[in-house]
């Protein structure tokens, strides 16, 4: 765990699919759902590298907003920054855009397991 530390930065892209959408809406849209798992994928994804041998990290926390809509077709980023280690807790401010528009912000935390 000597390579985890405050400031790193995590990013990725990802096509909104219909499969992304709720299923009661008539728009193909990104559900909330999809888009914290969006979230928790970027951050696991992004400090799996950075963890011991045999650790890992599960979610324990998510408060995100939904801001906006982004339809299947558009491209969605997420960014995260590890803003916090508490030990074994690490929280990330993220942040999930498309273009200029702001759909999503807030914090996410994991906890590593493991090793």
């Amino acid at each position: 765990m000597s390579e985890l530390q405050v400031g790193l930065l995590f990013s990725d892209t990802v096509e909104v699919t219909d499969e992304m959408s709720p299923p009661h809406l008539p728009t193909k849209v990104l559900s909330t759902p999809d888009m914290v798992g969006l979230i928790e994928g970027t951050c696991l994804f992004g400090v799996q590298p950075h963890l011991d041998e045999g650790q890992t990290t599960v979610g324990i926390h998510v408060c995100v907003s939904h801001e906006a809509a982004a339809a299947s077709g558009e491209s969605v980023t997420i960014d995260a920054e590890l803003a916090e280690i508490d030990r074994k807790r690490l929280v990330f401010n993220v942040k999930v855009s498309h273009g200029e528009t702001l759909v999503s912000q807030g914090t996410h935390q994991r906890f590593i397991v493991g090793g």
